[in-house]
């Protein structure tokens, strides 16, 4: 039976018994009794159904409860309280529905958001299109005020975008030629033609809508814990109803006790809070993979971040290329073919580099190995190049001289990370690459301290210089660097042995191993990378640190109020059970009672949609910071 249709039942039923109510006034007693009857029949027909169908499944149920109530009161021919009952439970159970649907609003907002038509160039023609029907490598058009309809990257026009659907942020993006976009974000100005390389359910936007419809149906431990102690307790209830009479012998006593013991508000108060906690998450652009992943969370008390692409905006620039033999520009050109090969962000970092500088890409590399936390290993134009760290010096063995060591020191302490850059195994150079921290960085580390994080760690790869002074900028407590991805796994994994509870946030790629061990992952999504979505239990959508703190502090705030839900229905429950075995509580008023306790812990619940401690807004000036 549909909701429209529940909701026509109950205004039937509730007019009957306002019939009723008339007919009382008015004298005429027995044709009250003829519509209270017909009253309890129309409302307990749909409840009745539903106790029906969850005995097949072999469940005891609340509909189940009141069904045996009802034919009780039928009975003992107490025909209003039947008719109020029933009447109750339809109107409470309509009730829950409405409220319920404001928990799920931001999952239904995100829904409305998704576009249903684009604009295409197929064959030299422009035609407008179902978005079901876009294809891989069409050229779609956006204007003003229209939806992108795919991921891809812009090859012409330039605009600003309004992209609040994937990161929560409202202020605009500016946007030009190459840069990616993604479907369901909004063209606010411009004109752009984008290449389409994700289409349909592979968009980053139908793959959001997808993890937040799982998270919002996957289940905490309290949940399943309410679900088991549900089965449990409803034919306890019923065994409870039978003694009742047996030392009372009063009817009515025993089904109101029926009645009243139903766990209804027991049974939704930790759902209705993990599902609206899951929908303010996503309104502000933070993923989170379930309840199970909100009571962990929640429980965090170190947090350890990885440098570069987390605590720095991951946006690095070459700011020194220092050649100990030759021109800069041809140490840069042979660096930056051997990089071609690297997908690692300081490879890329030199490659897009070389191209600003228009340094032309001759020679392909041979032989070409990346080592992994080390650099890469290539053979470009005859030479053989190895590109990297010290520790890929070391193992190459290759030395480094005091003059090249004491230059490296120079850059690391001014907060640069030194590439080393041999030639046929002497070090011929080295490239200086610089990564800003990220502008809210400092107040989100403060603003996760002040909600209960304990311990802030930074484990990276990067040199100790560069790493001690990111770590004092931001007053971090440890700061570990020269690490290996295994290192990293292990650091994390000697934590959580000393009884800690570990969030890692990282890049979700680099990082991948140590996010997977740790209590808590979390990658900084950019848009929502394949990896970073599949391994972090977490995923911040803007890339953006401030939307850790909301995310934690936001998790706090679901699991307290899970437990002011959870003893509020106990407490409830077991007010109105010693009311009723004192004669205080009656069939009609405690099932009034029970379901206002029900609508109170919806109530209550709901109260998280609009949850903003620990998310700070973004000013224009910050914005343009984000988006330099």
């Amino acid at each position: 039976m549909t909701a429209k249709h529940t909701s026509h039942i109950t205004a039937v039923s509730g007019l009957l018994l306002a019939i009723a109510i008339g007919l009382h006034f008015t004298g005429f007693h027995d044709w009250r009794q003829v519509v209270l009857i017909l009253a309890t029949v129309v409302a307990g027909t749909p409840i009745l159904i539903k106790a029906f169908k969850a005995l097949r499944m072999k469940t005891f149920s609340i509909e189940l409860l009141v069904t045996i109530a009802v034919i009780g009161a039928l009975f003992i021919g107490e025909y209003v309280e039947s008719a109020a009952v029933t009447f109750l439970f339809l109107f409470g159970a309509f009730l829950e529905a409405r409220t319920l649907e404001k928990t799920r609003s931001s999952l239904k907002a995100l829904v409305d958001m998704a576009p249903l038509e684009a604009t295409v160039i197929r064959g030299g023609e422009t035609m407008t299109i179902s978005v079901d029907d876009v294809e891989l490598g069409d050229r779609v058009i956006i204007r003003s005020g229209e939806k992108v309809a795919v991921d891809g990257h812009i090859a012409t026009g330039t605009a600003t975008l309004n992209e609040a659907a994937i990161t929560g942020e409202s202020v605009p993006a500016s946007k030009t030629i190459e840069d990616r976009v993604f479907s369901g974000t909004i063209v606010d100005n411009g004109f752009i033609e984008v290449i389409a390389d994700r289409v349909g359910d592979d968009t980053t936007f139908a793959r959001i809508i997808e993890l937040v419809e799982e998270a919002q149906e996957s289940q905490s431990k309290t949940e399943k814990f309410l679900d088991r102690f549900a089965n449990i307790y409803t034919p306890t209830i019923v065994v409870l109803s039978v003694l009742v009479f047996i030392f009372s012998r009063n009817i009515e006593m025993t089904l109101t006790f029926l009645v009243i013991a139903c766990p209804g508000a027991l049974v939704i108060s930790a759902p209705v809070s993990i599902v609206a906690g899951i929908g303010n998450g996503a309104r502000n652009g933070v993923l989170i993979k379930g309840g199970d992943i909100m009571e962990k969370l929640a429980k965090i008390d170190t947090v350890v971040f990885d440098k570069t692409g987390t605590l720095t905006r991951g946006r690095p620039e070459v700011t020194d290329i220092h050649s100990f033999a030759g021109a800069p520009d041809n140490l840069l050109q042979l660096v930056a073919e051997a990089e071609m090969i690297s997908e690692h962000h300081l490879g890329q970092t030199i490659v897009k580099e070389a191209k600003r500088q228009k340094l032309s890409f001759i020679n392909e590399p041979q032989d070409a190995e990346v080592i992994k936390g080390k650099g890469i290993r290539a053979r470009v134009d005859g030479k053989l190049l190895a590109i990297g760290n010290r520790k890929l010096m070391a193992a190459e063995g290759i030395s480094i001289e005091e003059a090249v060591e004491a230059y490296a020191i120079r850059r690391e302490k001014a907060g640069s990370t030194a590439i080393f850059a041999s030639v046929d195994g002497t070090v011929a150079g080295i490239l200086s690459i610089a990564d800003r921290i990220r502008p809210e960085a400092k107040q989100a580390i403060q603003q996760l301290r002040a909600s209960g994080v304990k311990k802030i760690i930074m484990l990276t790869g990067d040199n100790r210089h560069t790493a001690e002074l990111v770590g004092a900028q931001l007053g971090l407590d440890e700061v570990h660097a020269e690490l290996l991805p295994e290192d990293k796994v292990t650091m994390i994994q000697m934590l959580k042995d000393a009884g800690h509870k570990v969030a890692m946030a990282g890049d979700g790629i680099n990082d991948a191993p140590a996010i997977a061990t740790a209590d808590i992952g979390l990658a900084m999504g950019e848009g929502g990378t394949d990896i970073s979505m599949e391994t972090a239990d977490v995923v911040l959508m803007a890339d953006r640190l401030d939307q850790f703190s909301h995310a934690y502090s936001l998790a706090k705030a679901t699991v307290l109020n899970m437990k002011q839900n959870t003893f509020f229905a106990v407490g409830t429950v077991v007010l109105l059970l010693a009311g009723v075995l004192l004669g205080k509580v009656f069939l009609a008023s405690g099932m009034l009672i029970h379901e206002l306790s029900v609508l109170i812990v919806i109530l209550n619940a709901v109260r998280l949609i609009r949850y903003t401690k620990g998310k700070k807004e973004v000013t224009v000036a910050e914005a343009k910071l984000l988006t330099e």
